[in-house]
């Protein structure tokens, strides 16, 4: 996944709750639908910061070394400045981006 390539807003805005509801015909059904998908997106976007940042990381820092490193800097200003994880899975989910199933829901074969 490149989050670095989505439509999200970088702030929060103010979002008609009716339309949200329209996919699922249940508010509460597609909020919880966008948490999930705004935790796998956090941890996706934690694991990709964690192995860029492993390069820098040796054992034998110095301090001065530490708040000398410019590309490590550059690369963590990058990371801020993305969208909130809760406003990319909103947007997907605006977008018809993501796939959910209702597993309560049962499936009738014709």
């Amino acid at each position: 996944m490149d989050v670095k390539k989505n439509n999200a807003p970088a702030t929060t805005i103010t979002r008609d709750v009716r339309k949200l509801e329209e996919a699922t015909g249940n508010v509460y059904k597609s909020i919880a639908i966008i948490s999930k998908r705004a935790n796998q997106i956090s941890s996706e976007i934690k694991e990709e910061l964690d192995a860029k940042l492993e390069e820098f990381s040796t054992k034998t820092d110095t301090l001065e070394e530490v708040y000398e490193n410019a590309e490590q800097i550059e690369i963590s200003r990058m990371y801020e400045r993305l969208p909130k994880a809760a406003n990319i899975a909103t947007q997907e989910f605006i977008d018809n981006k993501i796939y959910y199933r209702d597993s309560n829901e049962q499936v009738t074969k014709q």
